[in-house]
C-alpha cells in the first residue's frame, strides 16, 4: 500500500527496550524479583545510588539548584560526594512520564556508551523515588543556546560541529547498537552541550529497540514532541528509524533560524517551522528565515546544500528520507566547505586563483594534492571527485546529493 515497507515488528517484549521479567539473564544485565519495595527487579549494573546522597548533592532537592523541567520531572544541579557534578532528574507525580520512562532510559544507557551521547551515572528507586543521574553537561541544550537566554550566540561553525556530533550519536543509536534504537524524541532540549560545546544526544524514555533491517519497522502508539512528529509516523503508527531523521531535519532547521519548532506568535503559515522551512525552500526564499546572527557568515552554496539536507529529511513519505550516516556525511561536506572559504580568506584566495588550471588536468587516474588533502583517482561522475573544485567554482552538481570524504572514515563513527 503506497509502497509501504512489508515486514513489521509488533511492540512486544522483543521490540521494547528489556522489561521486567523474572528469571531472565541478558549479558551482564539479570533481571530478578523485586526487592525492597524497590518498582525495579534486581539489575546487576553497579549503578544504584542512595536516595541521601542524592538529597545531600542536590540539598534536599532545593528549588534554587533546579536547572530544568521536562517531560519526566524537574533536573537539579548536584554534587556527588566524589566531588563529581551531576545532573539529577527527579520524577514528578502527574508528569506525564513515569515507570516505563524510568526503566527504559536505565536499560539504554546502561548498555550503550558513545561520545555523542549522555551518560548514566546512576539512579535511585527507593521509596517509591524514580531518579536518574547523569553526566552534568555545562552549556545545557541546544535550545537554551540558540535562542529564548542571554547565553552568547553560536557562530554558524559551531551549529555545524553541534549537528556533526548530534548526528554522529543517532547514526551510533541506529546502526552501531544490536537491533537498533529509534530515539523516538529527538529535539532541541535533548541535545545537551558539554563545556567544550560538544553534542551529546539525551532523554532515552520513549526510545524504542528498533528493526533489524530497512525494510522493517516497529507498530507502536504514537508519541513524541509536536513540532517534530514525523507525519508519516504520526499517520501509519509504523516507527522507523526514519521518524528520528524527520525530526531531526526540525532541529536543522531550528538551528538555521533560531526560533521554535511551534510558534504560536507567528502568522498561520510560519506556526510551524518544518512546513515554513520548506515553503521558504521551495519558493528560493530559505536565506529570508536564517538567524541574522550568522547571516554573514553563511556562503550561499553552503546555505543551498544546508537546505537540501533539511528538505531530503523532511520529506513526507520516510521511505524518501536519507539514512543519518547519509545526513552525517552532507553535513561534514557543508563544514568543510565553511572551512574553505571563510576561515581562512588568504587561502581560499589562493586556491580560486589556481584551481581553474587544475580542474583542465584532471584524469581518471590522477593523484591531486590540494592544501594537503589527497583525491586519488578521480571519478567525474560522483560529486565526491569534483569536491573541492566544486566548492569553489559551484558549477557542478547543482541539487544533487553529496557524499564528501574529507574526514577519514572512522570519524564518522567514533
Amino acid at each position: 500500500m503506497n509502497g509501504k515497507k512489508t515486514k513489521t515488528t509488533k511492540e512486544t517484549h522483543s521490540s521494547k527496550i528489556p522489561t521486567t521479567t523474572i528469571g531472565i539473564s541478558r549479558g551482564r544485565l539479570t533481571y530478578g524479583k523485586t526487592t525492597q519495595g524497590s518498582p525495579l527487579p534486581n539489575i546487576n549494573l553497579g549503578l544504584k545510588i542512595s536516595l541521601l546522597d542524592l538529597q545531600i548533592a542536590t540539598e534536599n532537592f532545593n528549588a534554587k539548584r533546579i536547572i530544568g523541567i521536562g517531560g519526566f520531572g524537574n533536573v537539579y544541579k548536584g554534587i556527588l560526594k566524589n566531588g563529581m557534578s551531576v545532573a539529577v532528574k527527579r520524577n514528578v507525580s502527574g508528569s506525564g512520564q513515569g515507570f516505563l520512562e524510568f526503566q527504559t532510559e536505565i536499560m539504554v544507557l546502561s548498555k550503550i556508551r558513545h561520545i555523542h551521547l549522555v551518560s548514566l551515572i546512576g539512579y535511585c528507586d527507593e521509596k517509591n523515588e524514580m531518579i536518574l543521574v547523569y553526566e552534568y553537561m555545562e552549556k545545557g541544550t541546544l535550545r537554551e543556546n540558540l535562542y529564548g537566554t542571554n547565553l552568547p550566540c553560536l557562530t554558524w561553525k559551531q551549529r555545524l560541529e553541534i549537528c556533526i556530533g548530534a548526528t554522529r550519536g543517532l547514526h551510533y543509536l541506529h546502526k552501531g547498537v544490536s537491533g537498533g534504537i529509534i530515539h523516538r524524541d529527538v529535539k532541541s532540549t535533548n541535545i545537551l552541550l558539554d563545556e567544550n560545546l560538544v553534542a551529546k544526544v539525551a532523554d532515552f524514555g520513549l526510545s524504542r529497540t528498533g528493526p533489524l533491517d530497512q525494510d522493517s519497522y516497529v507498530s507502536t502508539c504514537v508519541k513524541g514532541t509536536f513540532g517534530y512528529l514525523d507525519p508519516d509516523y504520526f499517520r501509519s503508527q509504523q516507527l522507523t528509524e526514519k521518524s528520528d531523521v524527520y525530526s531531526f531535519g526540525v532541529v536543522l532547521l531550528e538551528v538555521l533560524c533560531a526560533r521554535p519548532a511551534i510558534e504560536l506568535s507567528c502568522p498561520s503559515e510560519q506556526v510551524n517551522l518544518a512546513e515554513w522551512g520548506l515553503l521558504c525552500k521551495n519558493n528560493g526564499k530559505l536565506e529570508e528565515i536564517v538567524d541574522p546572527f550568522i547571516k554573514e557568515q553563511i556562503n550561499q552554496n553552503s546555505l543551498r546544500i544546508f537546505g537540501e539536507i533539511v528538505e531530503k529529511c523532511l520529506q513526507d513519505d520516510g521511505c524518501d528520507r536519507p539514512t543519518m550516516v547519509d545526513v552525517l556525511w552532507d553535513l561534514e561536506y557543508v563544514l568543510q566547505l565553511h572551512r574553505e572559504l571563510h576561515e581562512d580568506s588568504s587561502r581560499s584566495a589562493f586556491v580560486s586563483l589556481q584551481l581553474p588550471n587544475v580542474q583542465r588536468l584532471l584524469s581518471l587516474s590522477t593523484l591531486i594534492e590540494v592544501d594537503g588533502m589527497s583525491i586519488d583517482k578521480v571519478d567525474e561522475s560522483k560529486s565526491t571527485t569534483l569536491m573541492t573544485l566544486d566548492r569553489i567554482s559551484c558549477e557542478a552538481n547543482q541539487g544533487t546529493t553529496i557524499n564528501s570524504q574529507v574526514s577519514p572514515l572512522q570519524e564518522l563513527f567514533f
